[in-house]
């Protein structure tokens, strides 16, 4: 058995690709159409990483999609927590956990898909203003 991708469902290409792409750094590894199936899949993934895919998948016709528990949370590690939670938060991202501990933080997509973040290897020192920063909404 082989891990393939996970796939989430959202409501504006555009805007999942700024923020999956252009805020997060994931690269589009491929697209297709289905005229026929009214539904766009676009596969991203972390430079490099080409086997940790995530599937968008655009269907056509409108939907209006609650965010489901049984579906818990993307997970990414990155090389520097606090500049890029810093850089999302410039690019007005909310943070909804921040990472008070150097180590951890979560943020939403545009469709509400949470998003962890977890720094590698050893944690950051704690460092303002992330160590005294509230918690917003939920992940």
């Amino acid at each position: 058995m082989r891990y393939l991708h996970t796939m989430v469902r959202v409501k504006d290409i555009d805007a999942s690709l700024d923020f999956y792409c252009n805020k997060l750094g994931l690269v589009e590894q491929r697209r297709h159409e289905s005229e026929q199936g009214r539904f766009t899949l676009i596969f991203l993934a972390p430079p490099g990483q080409e086997d940790a895919q995530i599937e968008l998948t655009y269907n056509w016709e409108p939907e209006d999609y609650d965010e489901g528990r049984n579906f818990g949370h993307l997970a990414y590690e990155v090389e520097d927590i606090y500049a890029l939670c810093q850089k999302l938060m410039d690019e007005g991202v909310v943070i909804n956990r921040p990472p008070r501990d150097g180590r951890m933080a979560f943020v939403r997509s545009p469709d509400n898909i949470s998003i962890e973040l977890l720094q590698k290897g050893p944690s950051l020192q704690k460092q303002e203003p992330w160590a005294s920063m509230e918690n917003v909404g939920h992940w």
